[in-house]
């Protein structure tokens, strides 16, 4: 049987180590079928992405700091070079300076504001604007989001009004987008043990509280996460856009 993603290609952005949710995400496009890049920030990640990329075959890996403009403008250059065109992007990059994580949300300082906010929600329509050109049979764009953006998460602080404007952004790059068949979504997952997510203040509790209030009494893996990007990736999912998909065994459906 044909994979769902045979023929398809495209990019994912975010796969800093094994335990990221892009590298579960990029997992499951692979054995779909997909052609995948991978991009890295620095040469302090190159070295574990070519790593992963090596394992699933992945010959295609790039550099791209989404906070210069250059460096996204020859990711697209160098991916229309190697590809020719672009089924998919996947965006699963955000940052916060470590002392906005921490404390009261009220004490964020300017800059630590403007870098969550460039870094997790900027980058989103920058990454689009530069894969615009190179869907041109269409394609599908999907995001990374918490619940964070919806309910104010102790500790969460700074990152999740970054994901509250990221959500507000998959809406505006929906309706820009739509008319060229260019599909833009974004994923709520619950919380996964990620190294980046670590970085939270009361992390581990977290993750006790989700897997204790959810409907499904468990957390969420990065593979499940990855499942539906394939979905909101692929054809399956080809009416669906502007849409905050939550992957989070129900914990958002709960009031208590």
């Amino acid at each position: 049987m044909a994979g769902l993603m045979d023929g398809k290609k495209g990019v994912v952005l975010g796969v800093t180590n094994k335990r990221s949710i892009a590298w579960g995400i990029t997992q499951v496009l692979r054995a779909e079928g997909a052609e995948v890049a991978l991009t890295y920030q620095g040469k302090r990640v190159e070295e574990s992405v070519r790593t992963l990329a090596a394992e699933l075959d992945i010959s295609v890996v790039l550099p791209c700091d989404v906070t210069e403009d250059a460096q996204i403008d020859a990711l697209f250059a160098a991916l229309g070079e190697r590809f020719g065109k672009l089924d998919f992007l996947v965006h699963s990059i955000a940052f916060a300076p470590k002392e906005a994580l921490e404390g009261e949300f009220v004490n964020t300082s300017r800059e630590a504001f403007r870098i969550a906010l460039d870094v997790s929600a900027y980058s989103l329509v920058a990454l689009a604007r530069g894969a615009r050109p190179l869907m041109k049979d269409g394609g599908s764009i999907v995001t990374l989001t918490y619940y964070g953006a919806e309910k104010a998460v102790p500790g969460y602080n700074v990152m999740g009004v970054a994901k509250s404007a990221l959500e507000s952004a998959v809406r505006y790059l929906a309706s820009d987008l739509g008319p060229e068949g260019i599909r833009v979504n974004a994923i709520s997952a619950g919380p996964v043990n990620t190294v980046a997510a670590r970085g939270i203040s009361g992390f581990t509790s977290m993750l006790k509280l989700h897997a204790e209030r959810a409907p499904l009494r468990r957390n969420v893996t990065q593979l499940e996460v990855g499942q539906a990007a394939l979905y909101l990736l692929s054809d399956l999912g080809s009416a669906v856009t502007g849409e905050v998909l939550h992957v989070d065994a129900g914990y958002h459906a709960m009031g208590m």
